[in-house]
């Protein structure tokens, strides 16, 4: 049953990227990009795409699914940003865009994350990936899985960085949604967004962050995600701006100069803000429900969103046709982990389906033992008595 629902979260969560098409605009938005994708990011809505399943190499865009793994640890607790990560010699020796991590360094996980996010450091990257997985090799297998279980068709990594390699794929739809599930770490865009900041602050080595996407600091509203650039991929950029209650995400891949990338990025994010608007419904991790749990520690667990859930509207459209209704799975038994999924929330609009989304567990719920239950089971008892 476990294993039905979550197959079931899946594919909901997917649902809306995968099927909802806005009216896409009469003119060209990505004239010098091989392929492109534009997004709403709560409803997954696609408001433009060319070639968008064309398997492009994607460059650094690859740090995307790398930073995805990376904050997936630190939401479960097995990665602290506190933490001090030493560099291996491997993840030291990784060549171009770097920190200048040297053999045996150490470094906290936040200032790591800085030098993958601003920077783009392969080396950084390589430094998180052996600390979560064991080996870049490991975690690059995670990276993998985790396309698969997004249900991306052609995406296939061989590493953490984007450095080239000849079975190593993506496309802008691919992109778009590992770029939908890492912004579900709303702490993810304090990385992102930030134009620059410095690393090894208070020592004779001070090395000064930029932000490769020039973006975060040209254009209102963009906080992340990820350029790329090798002279195979040209260049690239997952971006991700927000205005007001709407959040997109653009993706430009093979684009001849930076200036162009930048051009039509902002092109596609000026179409979405001035043609379209998102009425927020719920927040990520919003209670819809408490669920019974079966010989659990605790009786019942809150079944809350697991992302932000929203409707998107043509500018003047009226709301009033949406609603939003749920379906729970009654036979919920410990132990429960949190993020196990519960149900999940439908969202109609004059009546038809426009989105789903996976309810998960707020918490975890550990098995009762013998005797709790023997003490429930006596305590019911004697109240029927």
């Amino acid at each position: 049953m476990k294993r039905f629902f979550y197959v079931l979260a899946i594919t909901f969560l997917f649902f809306p990227i995968a099927s909802v098409h806005a009216e896409q605009p009469k003119v060209e938005l990505a004239t010098e990009a091989r392929s492109a994708i534009l997004i709403e990011r709560d409803t997954g809505a696609i408001l433009y795409e060319k070639n968008a399943h064309e398997p492009l190499p994607p460059a650094s865009m690859t740090k995307i699914m790398t930073m995805l793994l990376i904050m997936e640890a630190i939401d479960q607790g097995k990665l602290k940003l506190d933490e001090r990560v030493r560099a291996s010699e491997y993840a030291a020796s990784m060549g171009g865009s770097q920190i200048f991590l040297e053999p045996g360094e150490e470094m906290t996980v936040d200032d790591l994350l800085k030098g993958v996010a601003i920077g783009s450091g392969n080396d950084a990257s390589v430094a998180l990936a052996e600390r979560i997985a064991g080996s870049e090799e490991a975690f690059v297998h995670m990276m993998n899985e985790k396309a698969r279980q997004l249900g991306l068709k052609h995406t296939a990594f061989e590493n953490t960085t984007g450095l080239p390699a000849k079975n190593h794929y993506s496309t802008a739809y691919d992109m778009a949604v590992m770029a939908k599930e890492l912004l579900k770490y709303d702490l993810i865009t304090k990385y992102t967004g930030t134009y620059e900041d410095y690393l090894r602050e208070n020592t004779n080595k001070k090395f000064w962050l930029v932000n490769t996407n020039r973006l975060v600091k040209f254009y209102p509203g963009v906080d992340g995600l990820k350029t790329g650039y090798t002279s195979e991929a040209k260049y690239c950029l997952t971006a991700t701006a927000k205005k007001g209650n709407m959040r997109v995400i653009a993706v430009v891949f093979g684009a001849p100069t930076p200036k162009a990338r930048n051009a039509q990025i902002t092109k596609m994010l000026d179409y979405a803000f001035s043609h379209y608007e998102t009425k927020p419904l719920y927040k990520k991790d919003e209670t819809i429900a408490i669920v019974p749990v079966s010989k659990g520690k605790k009786k019942a667990v809150a079944a809350v969103t697991s992302e932000p859930i929203s409707v998107l509207l043509k500018k003047g459209e009226k709301s009033e046709a949406v609603k939003t209704t749920w379906k729970l799975n009654k036979k919920v038994k410990a132990p429960v982990k949190k993020g196990d999924v519960l149900g999940t929330l439908i969202v109609k609009k004059d009546g038809a389906v426009i989105a789903k989304s996976p309810l998960v567990a707020k918490e975890q719920v550990e098995e009762a033992n013998m005797w709790e239950l023997f003490k429930r089971m006596f305590s019911s008892f004697s109240r029927t008595s």
